[in-house]
C-alpha cells in the first residue's frame, strides 16, 4: 500500500505557552506536507478572534494549506459572513464550516435570532461565494442531538446537497464503524470516497473517554479495559500509537486514502504514527518571510 494523504487540526492559543506548543506543532507536522490543516473554534465560538489570528499566522508563515473553522453560533449572518471575508481577503481558500457546540452552560444550541440556523444554511453561504474549498462534519456513531437510525447520513447528504466539497468525521475506535457509517453514505447516493475519517491518537485516556462521552464516539469495551490496563502499567501513549496504526492500516486495507489526525497541539505522537503509515518528512521546514 502506498501512503496515504493526512491532515491536520489544531486549536487556537489562549496563552504564551499555548502559543509557544501550536507552533512547535505546526513545525514538527508541516514537513509531513499535510493536504490541509484545520484551526477550531472553541464551545460558543468563544476562540473565534484567536483562531482567526492562528489561521492567518499559520497560512502566511508556515507553507500550508489551512482550513479554518467556522461555526453558527452566537453570530448574525452578516457578522459570520464578515469572518469570511477577512479570510478570503487573507488569501485562505478553505473553511470548515459547522453547526457549533452551544456556549457552555446552554442545554442545547439556539441559532441567533439573525444568524444561520444550522450548518447547511452556512454551507449554502458560503457555496455562494464560489470561493473556498468547503469541508464538514460527520457522525460514524450518532451525533448527540441524531434523532434516530439513519438520521446523520440524511443530514450530512444535506450538506453535500447545500454544497460542501469533503466530510471529516468525528473520532471512532473500530474501523467497522467507518466502514458502515461508509456503506449506509452510498446507498444514500453520497460518494463515500468524500468522507475523511477523523483519527484521535490516545495520550491521555482520561480525556479522552470524557471527550468520547460527550461527543457521542462509542467506546468498545475492549478498549476501555485495553486503556485501564495501560494506565496502570504507564503505556497510554504506546498503546494509542499501537491501535491507531492498526485502525488506520484496517481502513487503508478497506480503500481508504485520507486521514485526519486531531492532534490536540500534541505533535509527537500524531508524527509517529504518521512515519509508521509510511508518510514521511519531504523537506525541512522553512518558515516563510
Amino acid at each position: 500500500m502506498s501512503a496515504p494523504r493526512v491532515s491536520f487540526e489544531f486549536f487556537p492559543p489562549k496563552s504564551l505557552e499555548a502559543s509557544f506548543r501550536l507552533w512547535e506543532t505546526v513545525q514538527a507536522l508541516a514537513p509531513l506536507k499535510p493536504q490541509f490543516v484545520s484551526v477550531t473554534y472553541g464551545a460558543g465560538g468563544t476562540t473565534r478572534k484567536l483562531t482567526h489570528e492562528a489561521v492567518e499566522t499559520i497560512h502566511n508563515h508556515y507553507g500550508v494549506n489551512v482550513a479554518a473553522h467556522l461555526t453558527c453560533v452566537d453570530a448574525t449572518r452578516a457578522e459570520t459572513m464578515e469572518i469570511v471575508d477577512g479570510y478570503a481577503k487573507a488569501g485562505v481558500t478553505e473553511i470548515v464550516a459547522l453547526r457549533g457546540d452551544p456556549p457552555k452552560g446552554q442545554g442545547e444550541f439556539t441559532p441567533h435570532p439573525d444568524g444561520f440556523a444550522n450548518s447547511c444554511e452556512l454551507i449554502e453561504a458560503l457555496a455562494a461565494r464560489a470561493a473556498f474549498t468547503i469541508r464538514v462534519g460527520a457522525y460514524p456513531d450518532p451525533h448527540p442531538d441524531s434523532r434516530g437510525v439513519g438520521h446523520d447520513v440524511q443530514w450530512l447528504k444535506r450538506k453535500f446537497e447545500a454544497g460542501a466539497d469533503s466530510a471529516i468525521t468525528q473520532f471512532f475506535f473500530e474501523p467497522e464503524t467507518f466502514f458502515r457509517f461508509r456503506d449506509d453514505c452510498d446507498a444514500a447516493g453520497i460518494d463515500g470516497s468524500r468522507i475523511i475519517p477523523g483519527i484521535l491518537p490516545v495520550e491521555k485516556w482520561a480525556g479522552v473517554r470524557k471527550f468520547a462521552e460527550t461527543c457521542g464516539a462509542r467506546i468498545p469495551a475492549w478498549v476501555d479495559d485495553a486503556y485501564d490496563k495501560a494506565v496502570r502499567d504507564g503505556r497510554e501513549a504506546l498503546l494509542g500509537k499501537a491501535l491507531a496504526t492498526e485502525l488506520c492500516t484496517k481502513l487503508m486495507e478497506g480503500g481508504v486514502q485520507d486521514f485526519h489526525f486531531y492532534t490536540l497541539n500534541k505533535p509527537h505522537l500524531t508524527r509517529e504514527i504518521c512515519h509508521a503509515l509510511g508518510v514521511q518528512p519531504q523537506a525541512h521546514l522553512e518558515k516563510v518571510a
